[in-house]
């Protein structure tokens, strides 16, 4: 089991080195030249990349909830408020929801961090 992880432009970029030292698959919105698209279609994205997102910007989550409401299919959203969270308990977190979950576990689904 593997998730590959699409990291929003507002992600310290430490948290995303983090991650590939410990050997996560992770793409940057700076990777894939998406960092000034609107957040809907960053969330969109990641969703054609077949990538869950991570996202310190609470505009994603309410983006993310609203396609729960309505059906819209998404490849799942990973958010952390930036002051609730140290770059240690993101990488950690995120290396673990990586490593235990695959991309139809996180299907349409919105994971809170720190766990």
């Amino acid at each position: 089991m593997s998730l590959s992880l699409y990291m929003d432009h507002h992600v310290h970029a430490s948290i995303t080195d983090g991650l590939r030292l410990r050997g996560i698959d992770v793409v940057t919105t700076r990777d894939d030249g998406t960092s000034d698209w609107d957040d809907e279609d960053v969330l969109r994205r990641a969703t054609d990349v077949g990538r869950a997102l991570f996202s310190q910007d609470r505009d994603l989550l309410v983006i993310a909830h609203q396609w729960q409401k309505t059906g819209r299919e998404f490849a799942g959203l990973i958010y952390a408020h930036q002051l609730e969270i140290t770059i240690g308990q993101a990488v950690r977190d995120l290396e673990l929801i990586a490593t235990a979950c695959d991309a139809s576990d996180m299907k349409n689904r919105i994971e809170f961090l720190p766990l």
